[in-house]
């Protein structure tokens, strides 16, 4: 795990509230020349720190406003850990995240309707051999929060190999 220098930290807090920040207005928000905005920018993304841009959608106006996570859990205990292998095909399925507890696996999913979730899970049940537990979202009061980036976490700084 990198430590991630103030600076860096200002550059990757900028890009995810703005992933489409020009790298003048990174420059001039950091204090920084834009060669070495993009320099730093370049080196965050090689290291993995920046794994890519988005965009955010709203999944209302595009026809998907129900979201629920389904928690799922193998109906037979020695079969496979292969859920997330036979349930990648189904792209409503928008993150699968495997967790400790009862469940292995908590997906979060986007529906168009009741029925387009009744439907999704027959299918998550056919194809990946599962038992389910779903909740469905009321209201989402926010979503896509960045952390607070800590200087404590980590062992080395950006600079170093």
């Amino acid at each position: 795990m990198w430590r991630v220098e103030e600076i860096d930290r200002r550059i990757v807090t900028l890009l995810a509230g703005d992933g489409r920040m020009s790298f003048t207005d990174l420059a001039r928000e950091t204090g920084l020349s834009v060669s070495a905005v993009h320099q730093r920018v370049r080196r965050l993304e090689k290291r993995g720190v920046l794994r890519g841009y988005t965009s955010l959608v709203d999944y209302e106006a595009i026809g998907l406003p129900m979201t629920a996570f389904i928690s799922i859990k193998p109906i037979d205990p020695s079969a496979p850990d292969d859920a997330p292998e036979r349930l990648a095909h189904l792209t409503a399925i928008e993150a699968c995240h495997s967790v400790a507890g009862d469940e292995s696996y908590i997906l979060k999913v986007r529906v168009s309707s009741p029925g387009g979730l009744e439907e999704l899970l027959q299918q998550i049940r056919a194809a990946a051999n599962v038992s389910t537990r779903t909740t469905v979202v009321l209201s989402t009061p926010y979503e896509h929060r960045f952390p607070a980036l800590d200087e404590a976490e980590g062992s080395e700084t950006l600079d170093q190999p």
